[in-house]
């Protein structure tokens, strides 16, 4: 493999009401993106946004 490109963590929901009912269980340090407004995105902590997160042992 090799890659050395970092991973940004995504989470997708078809609309705002299945967001709402899973908010409580996403990630800290990932994004959200919801279909019904896909020009926006949600990020769950404010130290990053769309970065790549280092490999943790």
């Amino acid at each position: 493999m090799g890659c050395k490109v970092g991973l940004v963590y995504v989470t997708a929901f078809p609309d705002r009401a299945e967001f709402r009912k899973n908010a409580a269980d996403i990630a800290w340090e990932t994004e959200v993106w919801i279909a019904d407004n896909p020009d926006h995105l949600v990020h769950f902590n404010g130290e990053r946004f769309l970065g790549p997160h280092d490999k943790r042992s």
